[in-house]
């Protein structure tokens, strides 16, 4: 067997999509309980404002910039009660809270954007939209999670945002991120894809689905391509990740070696499933389908999979 990690290239995939470029040092074995009141008595401390999957983005000469000094975001309606610290860069303390204006109240010059819309059209750094979902993910989390999973009672935030304590049984949870195991089976010329009766027209993507306890990354590749389109898998290899803040998911992208050919789809799952070639694949990545078939966008790790098998040399 071969040891292959030191020819690995040093840029790694994960850092060629959307949401993976943060830089904020979390510190999360070194908070303690008043570790927010801390950050926010610091000068430079700065907000993210979120709200219903969507962040708050003030417009500039220079784009968008989607953090805001304590008295902006005040001014805002941010849930003082529920700020979360993300940590720290080189500007300062990183924080985020739930918005208290709706997106219809908002002054001129500021935006309610969703993440997805942000992400695919590039309106921030990769450092802010790295940071955009850390912030969405976590505040989703302490929203679905103000009681005890044990007793029923209520939980109260600590170590900065990273756990929640329950007032009566003193039970302690801590945030969690849900795997999502995102696959492209492939033969030596072609690759499967599917799509789902929600894609926009025309879009074919790669199969997708959670990874249940107990289960590898590897067998939950294959399962999922057997269960959606009845393709067995043999040899599966991982290739990149990507943060996935709906709600707070991480997307694990895989290839997975097709044993055999004959589609056997789950219409209940997908609206279509079928073979293109990598002739094909190419016309789509160019705007050249002739049936109009799209890829998800170069941001998300649907697209990298595709793009990587298709410019490989089988």
């Amino acid at each position: 067997m071969t040891f292959s990690l030191f020819d690995v290239p040093a840029r790694e995939p994960s850092k060629m999509v959307g949401f993976c470029g943060n830089l904020i040092d979390r510190r999360s074995e070194q908070r303690s309980d008043d570790s927010t009141a801390r950050a926010l008595d610091d000068p430079a401390a700065r907000l993210m404002l979120i709200k219903a999957g969507r962040v708050y983005l003030k417009e500039g000469r220079d784009g968008f910039d989607p953090w805001y000094r304590p008295f902006a975001a005040a001014s805002l309606g941010a849930v003082v009660s529920e700020v979360i610290l993300l940590g720290w860069d080189e500007r300062g303390p990183a924080l985020a809270a739930p918005a208290g204006l709706d997106p219809e109240e908002l002054p001129d010059g500021v935006k309610a954007i969703d993440f997805r819309s942000v992400n695919v059209q590039g309106l921030l750094s990769e450092p802010d939209l790295g940071a955009v979902a850390q912030a969405g993910a976590l505040l989703a989390w302490h929203g679905t999670h103000r009681f005890c999973g044990r007793c029923g009672h209520e939980t109260d935030i600590r170590a900065g945002g990273y756990k929640r304590a329950c007032r009566s049984c003193k039970a302690e949870h801590f945030p969690r991120t849900d795997p999502v195991a995102i696959m492209l089976a492939v033969t030596r010329e072609r690759c499967l894809m599917g799509r789902s009766p929600h894609f926009p027209p025309g879009m074919y993507s790669c199969l997708a689905g959670f990874i249940e306890p107990g289960e590898t990354i590897e067998d939950a590749v294959r399962r999922e391509t057997f269960e959606e389109a009845g393709i067995r898998l043999g040899r599966v290899a991982y290739h990149a990740s990507q943060p996935w803040p709906f709600p707070y998911s991480l997307m694990i992208g895989c290839f997975g070696e097709a044993l055999n050919e004959e589609i056997v789809p789950d219409k209940a799952e997908l609206e279509d499933v079928r073979w293109f070639s990598r002739a094909e694949v190419a016309e789509i990545i160019a705007g050249r389908s002739p049936e109009g078939i799209k890829t998800p966008p170069r941001a998300a790790i649907a697209n990298l999979l595709i793009r990587t098998w298709a410019e490989s040399t089988g």
